[in-house]
């Protein structure tokens, strides 16, 4: 079978920590003829959505990434697509998707490309708001601010594009600078910006679910520096093993099903003391983690279902 990844250039991705990285390799490993390109390189004409890509090999080794001489590959040709593109979500990320509406009654798009416009990774998490913690989006410094005093005077304030732990910031009513905070992070009341009870679960980690087609994969526990408040991988945090909690698992049987139905297969869920905190949709990282902790691919399973659903 035939697949594309849109995705970030190959060239870029880190052998031991990259999910697409796992799935190229999982992919080559059973038999399956691999294409990278760029969201700029997908063209339309009348119907007819292509791509300019490149077949890839990767390695364990050394050179770790391969890639052949341009071609033009006809998406409505392949097995599937598989959307990779890092955040943000932006102008040439929507375009994508709309292209990529054109085709996707012929070939198997992962994730869903109108799910992906409609899931903002922040915003989506209120279609769950029973599951979340106390919660504030708004681009009003004073209900903002209001809304920290509610919860106890510390909280947690995020920009709603942001990936990686980018832009989130602790907000405490005792610091200065919590006003300063507030105007930069929604440019002076210009934009939106989420704001959220601190748990102090977090120092002992978040977990990160991975979901395939509504079920769990498994998760990892991704624990912050002791001079951070995030617990990203992306920036510095510790993986460790762990399992899901009677409560954690109930609170995925109930959200994981609604995720599939819209189209949204893969899929990370950030998890703090049993609380959903976000719903990561367009990239979710974390497999190759999960594989180490597992003992095995855990990638090969994706691309076994891959082979199912495209049939």
């Amino acid at each position: 079978m035939r697949l594309l990844f849109v995705m970030d250039p190959p060239e870029r991705m880190l052998p031991d920590k990259d999910t697409s990285f796992a799935f190229l390799r999982a992919a080559l490993a059973r038999g399956h003829e691999p294409f990278v390109c760029e969201p700029h390189q997908v063209s339309l004409h009348r119907r007819e959505v292509s791509a300019r890509a490149r077949s890839i090999r990767v390695s364990d080794a050394a050179p770790h990434v391969t890639t052949g001489p341009p071609e033009l590959v006809e998406l409505a040709s392949l097995g599937a697509v598989l959307v990779r593109k890092d955040p943000p979500f932006d102008v040439a990320y929507l375009h994508l998707t709309q292209q990529l509406d054109l085709v996707k009654d012929r070939v198997l798009v992962v994730n869903d490309p109108g799910a992906l416009r409609d899931a903002n990774e922040k915003l989506f998490a209120f279609h769950f708001a029973d599951c979340m913690p106390r919660s504030l989006v708004s681009a009003d410094r004073d209900a903002l601010l209001a809304f920290v005093d509610e919860v106890g005077g510390e909280a947690v304030l995020k920009p709603l594009d942001g990936a990686g732990g980018l832009g989130v910031v602790g907000l405490s009513r005792r610091d200065r600078n919590a006003r300063a905070l507030v105007d930069l992070l929604t440019r002076e009341g210009r934009e939106l910006a989420l704001v959220q009870e601190y748990l102090p679960a977090v120092r002992g980690g978040d977990k990160r679910v991975l979901l395939l087609d509504g079920a769990p994969l498994g998760a990892i526990r991704r624990v912050p520096r002791e001079d951070d408040l995030r617990a990203n991988i992306h920036v510095g945090g510790r993986v460790e093993a762990t399992e899901l909690t009677p409560g954690e698992a109930a609170l995925v049987a109930k959200i994981g099903p609604e995720l599939a139905r819209r189209g949204l297969y893969f899929v990370g869920l950030d998890l703090i003391a049993e609380r959903l905190i976000e719903v990561n949709v367009t990239s979710p990282t974390g497999i190759q983690e999960l594989s180490r902790h597992e003992g095995r691919p855990v990638e090969a399973d994706v691309i076994a279902w891959l082979e199912r659903k495209a049939r």
